[in-house]
């Protein structure tokens, strides 16, 4: 079976615009919380219960996009192809017409385009329009990041998107280690992108009272609900024989995938199918729980979903569990839902190529339930070979990622 390195990483959200800050950030454990404000400049002040998130204020579509085609992509959507030049970019790969056959764009959403969507609602249904922007439908498909990556690199092999949740891109990415492992393709451009802050989004995440008015503070015993967030994180993935053929530097391997669906409820976190999706990570890559030393956890600041994390941690390391490390980044770049998988496992193969914890910020004290060390506060030096990465999404949907030093 081939192995799957990756050779590029691409990433933009609240805390870095690219990789580099985004490297910065994690190290100095920066608080990406900035007063929550509305991209559209018609849009009518938001009545929220909370006011701030880890939003990218400073990003301007025609920054990176002439007008045109800006106005063809929705923001989710441009996140994702500005994530996937600087991969292509950081990996060096050139592209011949042989290459661009055999190559697949795997992307994630959860929510697709649904800015442009609820957008073109408020101008039909309030504003009294006879009909929303004509590329209101293109704007919104989950797959026109997918598109807008596979139309700039002129890549003709397979793409599509995954949606599951915030699992998304994870299950991309472990998609796109299959499709390298097998021979279907020997280039992959995988992960995700986000953007979630429109009115009617906003108003359904408050309605399910799980969002913190306050500071997200993961594992905190006074947490009290998730921060939103938005960006894009895109991986350029290899079979490890290409990448040395062309003279590439792999910066990590994608060992071990696994997946597990709880089966239980829409909501409400399973720990039992949490710790299966590790213990088949852990078995893909053919390593003992012993050799994890670092997690990236999914880690979102609500009550129920921190407790239920551990557990499934206590279930699936057995008595390694209190030797781990563990944080979560969502602290500093929010959660951002379908994208949370391929920006986490980016800081995750940060951490095992530059030496560092990545902190758990804002956290204040320990929860009896959540007994781990949970790397508070401040990031820590660190010399490990294998990390994960969890993505445990509503609807009972799991993604874990086993990522091994080279």
């Amino acid at each position: 079976m081939r192995r799957a390195v990756v050779t590029g990483i691409g990433v933009t959200c609240a805390i870095g615009r690219n990789l580099e800050e985004f490297t910065q950030a994690l190290r100095e454990g920066r608080d990406g919380r900035v007063p929550l404000h509305s991209p559209d400049p018609n849009s009518e002040p938001w009545d929220l219960r909370f006011t701030h998130a880890a939003q990218m204020h400073d990003y301007v579509a025609t920054d990176h996009f002439a007008p045109k085609e800006a106005d063809m992509l929705d923001r989710f959507a441009q996140l994702a192809v500005v994530a996937a030049r600087e991969a292509v970019k950081h990996s060096g790969i050139e592209w011949t017409p042989e290459l661009r056959e055999n190559a697949a764009i795997v992307t994630g959403s959860c929510i697709g385009g649904q800015t442009t969507e609820d957008r073109g609602f408020v101008e039909v249904y309030k504003r009294g329009r006879p009909r929303p922007h004509p590329m209101t439908i293109p704007k919104t498909m989950a797959n026109a990041g997918a598109s807008g990556i596979a139309m700039e690199h002129g890549i003709t092999g397979p793409a599509f998107t995954v949606a599951t949740a915030c699992a998304s891109s994870a299950h991309a990415i472990g998609q796109a280690v299959s499709m390298i492992r097998s021979g279907m393709c020997d280039v992959a451009l995988a992960g995700g992108s986000e953007a979630t802050f429109s009115p009617g989004i906003l108003m359904a995440w408050e309605s399910m009272r799980v969002v913190s008015p306050t500071i997200c503070r993961p594992f905190s015993k006074d947490r009290n609900g998730m921060m939103l967030g938005e960006g894009g994180a895109i991986f350029v993935i290899e079979s490890l024989e290409h990448a040395l053929a062309r003279g590439a530097k792999p910066l990590a391997e994608i060992a071990g995938v696994g997946m597990s669906s709880d089966a239980h409820h829409v909501t409400q976190p399973s720990a039992e199918g949490a710790a299966r999706a590790i213990t088949r990570a852990l078995k893909d890559a053919g390593i003992g729980p012993e050799q994890i030393s670092y997690v990236n956890a999914h880690g979102t600041g609500t009550l129920v979903n921190d407790v239920t994390e551990t557990r499934a941690l206590h279930q699936a390391f057995g008595d390694h569990a209190s030797k781990l490390a563990v944080s979560s980044t969502k602290s500093m770049h929010g959660h951002t839902l379908g994208a949370a998988g391929a920006i986490e496992s980016a800081a995750a193969i940060l951490a095992l190529r530059e030496g560092f914890l990545p902190p758990t910020i804002h956290y204040n004290e320990p929860d009896p339930e959540c007994d781990l060390d949970y790397v508070p506060n401040h990031a820590r030096a660190w010399d490990g070979e294998f990390a994960t990465s969890n993505s445990f999404a509503f609807g009972g949907l799991n993604a874990v990622l086993v990522l091994r030093r080279l």
